[in-house]
Order: C-alpha cells, then sequence, then structure tokens
C-alpha cells in the first residue's frame, strides 16, 4: 500500500499562498466545499488512504470551513456531567416531532460555571434535557471520537420565549378542545366532607395546609385523604397524573361515591421547578375532573397551567385550606339561620293551635249556655201552664156546684201537689242533664286542650322522639315511602338539627298492606 503524501492533502485544500475565508453564507460554503471535493477527487484518485490519515484530513477540512462560531437551535434530548464538563445529546425535531437531526454537545470545564449560572439567574430554572435552546457553538471533530459542537455560550431569553409559547400553545389547544373551562362549570360543593390532597411529601406548604386541616379534621366536620406525588423533574407530570388517577379509584372503592373536592398544593420554588407542572396531560386530566378541582400551587407570583384549567386557584396551600374553612363557617352559619327559621315557625303554629283552642272552648262554653237558657225557658212556660190550667179547673169546678167543692178542692189540691212535684222534678232533671253536659263539654274542652299541648313539636321532642324533614324543611317526613338512597334529609332533635343522607331503604311491606286495607 502506497502511503499517502499528507502534506500534498494539505496543500491541495489550503494551498500555500491562499487562506480559506469563513462562508458568508450558506450557498457560498455550498460551492466552496464543491470546489475543494473536485480538488481532493482529483489528488487522491489513485491514492489509497488509512481510516487515521482520511479521518485527521475531515478533522482539517472542518477546523478550517467551520472555524468560526455561531448561534444554533436545538432541542436538549440528554444531559450528564463528569469532572465537571456537561455533555449533551442534541437534536432537531419537525412538527410531527421525528428527528432529523442529530450531534453531540460539549461544554467545557472552564467554561461551564458561568454559563450555567448565567442561564439559571435568567430563567430560574436549571439547564435541563427537553429545553429548546439557542448555542453559541463552534464544531469539532476528533478522529477517534468523531464529530461535535463545542459549546461556548447558551442565550437564556430565547428559552424563556420558547417556554412562553409552549404556555400559550398549550392554553390554545385546551381552549380548543373545549377543556379550558370545562372543570370551571362545575358548581361549587354545598358540603365539603371528603378532600382529596395531592402534594409533595414532607414539603413546607403541605405542613401550612395540613396544621389547619388536622384542626378542622379533629372537629369531625372535614376528612381529607392525602396522596404523595414528585412535583419536580420531567417525571413529575406522570406521577401527579398517577397520584389523581389512584387517588379518585381507591376513594370510589371504600365510599362508593365521588369525593367533595380534589386539592393539588405545593409551596413556591423557582419557575423552573413550576415549569414542570405546564404539562397538556396533567392539565387535560385536571379540566376533565368529576369533581371541582382548588389548586394552590407556588407564591402570588406562580402561576402554571393547572390555575388556567382549575376550578377555583389560590395563591398559596394556606389559602386553600383557609377557603375550605371559610365555607364550612358559611355552611354552619347558614345551618344556625334555617335552626332559628324553625323554632319561630313552630312557635307561631304552638300559638295558633292555642289560639284554636281558645276559640272552640269558649264556642262551646257558649252553645252550652244558650241551651240552659232554652231548657229554663221552657221548664218556665210548663209551669205557667200548669198553674193556668189548675186554676181554670177550680174555678169550673167551684162554678159547677157547690156541694163537691170540697171535693173538687181537694182533688185540685191534690192534683196541684202532683203537678209540682212532677214539675220540680222535672226542673231538677233538666238542670242536671244541663249541668251533665256542660261538665261533658269542660271535659272535652280540656281534653282536646291537653291533645294539643301534648302533640308540641318541642314536647314531641322532649321525650326522646326525632322529627324528618326533607333536605329543604319544606315537608315532613312520615313514611318510608317518601325515602330513597342518596337523599339528604334533616334530623329535627330537641336541642338540634343533623344532616344525613340515606344509604338504603326498607319498607314493610305488610305494615302498606295494611294501611292500604284500612284506607
Amino acid at each position: 500500500m502506497r502511503k499517502p503524501n499528507l502534506s500534498s492533502i494539505q496543500k491541495a485544500s489550503t494551498g500555500k499562498s491562499k487562506v480559506l475565508a469563513p462562508a458568508k453564507d450558506l450557498a457560498t460554503l455550498e460551492a466552496e466545499l464543491a470546489a475543494q471535493e473536485n480538488s481532493l477527487e482529483v489528488n487522491l484518485e489513485d491514492t489509497v488512504l488509512r481510516l487515521s490519515d482520511y479521518l485527521s484530513a475531515v478533522d482539517m477540512v472542518i477546523k478550517q470551513t467551520f472555524d468560526h462560531r455561531v448561534w444554533v437551535r436545538a432541542e436538549i434530548r440528554n444531559l450528564s456531567s463528569k469532572g465537571g464538563h456537561y455533555y449533551f445529546e442534541l437534536a432537531e425535531k419537525d412538527d410531527d416531532g421525528k428527528v432529523i437531526a442529530s450531534c453531540r454537545g460539549n461544554l467545557w470545564r472552564f467554561k461551564a460555571a458561568r454559563v450555567l449560572a448565567k442561564f439559571e439567574r435568567a430563567t430560574g430554572m436549571p439547564l435541563d434535557r427537553n429545553l429548546t435552546v439557542l448555542l453559541k457553538v463552534s464544531a469539532g471533530f476528533h478522529a477517534q471520537y468523531g464529530f461535535s459542537l463545542t459549546i461556548e455560550d447558551i442565550d437564556p431569553s430565547y428559552t424563556l420565549g420558547d417556554l412562553a409559547r409552549q404556555y400559550a400553545e398549550m392554553v390554545d389547544r385546551l381552549t380548543g378542545e373545549g377543556l379550558l373551562n370545562l372543570n370551571q362549570q362545575l358548581p361549587a360543593p354545598f358540603d365539603i366532607e371528603h378532600v382529596l390532597v395531592i402534594a409533595p411529601e414532607k414539603a413546607a406548604g403541605l405542613g401550612d395546609f395540613q396544621a389547619d386541616a388536622d384542626r378542622l379534621a379533629r372537629t369531625g366536620a372535614c376528612h381529607f385523604h392525602y396522596y404523595n406525588a414528585t412535583f419536580q423533574g420531567n417525571h413529575a407530570p406522570a406521577e401527579i397524573r398517577q397520584a389523581i388517577i389512584s387517588a379518585q379509584q381507591q376513594f370510589a372503592d371504600t365510599y362508593q361515591r365521588l369525593p367533595d373536592l380534589l386539592v393539588i398544593i405545593r409551596g413556591g420554588g423557582a419557575v423552573g421547578d413550576l415549569a414542570y407542572l405546564n404539562d397538556y396531560e396533567l392539565a387535560a386530566l385536571v379540566a376533565e375532573q368529576p369533581v371541582p378541582v382548588w389548586i394552590g400551587i407556588g407564591h402570588e407570583r406562580d402561576k402554571v397551567i393547572l390555575d388556567e384549567v382549575a376550578h377555583t386557584s389560590f395563591d398559596t396551600p394556606s389559602k386553600v385550606i383557609a377557603a375550605i374553612m371559610a365555607h364550612l363557617a358559611q355552611l354552619v352559619t347558614q345551618t344556625l339561620q334555617y335552626q332559628a327559621q324553625i323554632k319561630q315557625a313552630a312557635r307561631r303554629q304552638l300559638n295558633s293551635a292555642e289560639q284554636q283552642t281558645a276559640r272552640q272552648l269558649n264556642q262551646i262554653q257558649s252553645q252550652t249556655i244558650g241551651k240552659l237558657t232554652a231548657l229554663q225557658k221552657d221548664s218556665d212556660y210548663a209551669w205557667r201552664s200548669i198553674q193556668q190550667s189548675a186554676q181554670r179547673q177550680v174555678k169550673q169546678a167551684e162554678r159547677q156546684t157547690i156541694d163537691i167543692r170540697t171535693q173538687v178542692q181537694a182533688t185540685a189540691y191534690q192534683q196541684l201537689t202532683i203537678a209540682a212535684n212532677a214539675s220540680q222534678k222535672h226542673q231538677r232533671t233538666i238542670m242536671h242533664s244541663a249541668q251533665q253536659q256542660l261538665i261533658q263539654a269542660q271535659r272535652d274542652s280540656e281534653h282536646l286542650r291537653d291533645i294539643v299541648l301534648l302533640h308540641r313539636p318541642s314536647r314531641v321532642l322532649k321525650q326522646g322522639y326525632t322529627m324528618l324533614t326533607d333536605e329543604k324543611d319544606k315537608c315532613i317526613l312520615t313514611s318510608s315511602s317518601k325515602l330513597h338512597p342518596e337523599q339528604t334529609i334533616h334530623i329535627i332533635l330537641k336541642d338540634g338539627k343533623a344532616k344525613a343522607r340515606i344509604i338504603d331503604v326498607n319498607i314493610d311491606k305488610k305494615t302498606t298492606e295494611s294501611t292500604n286495607t284500612s284506607a
């Protein structure tokens, strides 16, 4: 094998009297490369090269042709560090996400600290994979390690702009698919009894939230179910999605219903840390939740895509628990108002019943007195009639004969005595009957009054009974036929009211049939 003359190759590619100037544009660069390629083909047509010599020639051409630095846009597919040096896998993708170009990149130790510190200071996030960056690079080729780019600088403003563009595209996509306001259309929960909480484990924001939540849970007013997920790093969106799905499934298996509220909280952090939460799949899952989702991520200045799709967004985790406590306090206040209204209505009904009883008693007394007066008048009339009849009979007897006067007088006195006795007896009978009717009327009146007083709602409740009403307290529930599963009812007790939900209804068929038969 004939050894190639590398000096002739170098002379053919560069020349002794001519220095290749950097290309002004891509067309000029391609023309010069074509001219060099033709010259090399002429000089090397009959030459057999060793691989190292050929790659050395390639290195020589790359160094002389791409000896200037340019700004290149690329996506970081992978990033690693060793001994202070940083090694990149760079790529370019088309609109379908297919990689159309890729190469290695190196950020050497003596520049890495300055470049990375400037990037993190400007963007608020560390350099990481899946970011699109604008790199100032120079081309390099090594016979053993191949082609790579040496990174001289990174423009952080381009990355910030790209993140903002991605955020806007996610908002537009969610809007176009009808997801942006989907969760916001759900009604606010009436009573917050069970809350699912998704948060990073042992995070400061979770601690602030849990301090107030534990005090609320000890009262029995609300129960919190905690599920942990990582909120930082490329795998954060997938872990949060899995935590949401698992939490909903476990709650449904345990309680056979949906929770009242789903809460996603995280304390404040760097912009880069929160940028991991700007994920379309995570935002779509939150938007499609069947229960209201309350978000409390970061500080007042922080905003992520979850804030856009959530039912309600808060600045911090502490404000989320404060809103839950305020909602329950308002519910208690409203319940106390309903209780006062029920007491007033019961008091009005009791007063009305007492007034009606008094009117009935007065009416019975008036009717009894009227009947007694009528009986007294009838007795007086009968007495006067008897006296007049007796007097006529006496006068008639006197006119008939003087002889029988004594007999007639005796007879008349006898009849008069009998009539008087009968009249007195009849009068006593009438008086006794009137008194009995009056006594019976008074007893009936007192009985009615006792019945009314015994059936006062407050007295019945004090005896240990309860009263069921519907959710709006408009109807008193007295039959199991008016109940159905998942129905919300109120239980009225002697000292308050409780709210309950019907789990199951067992109807006594024998009682129902006997009731229908008697009816």
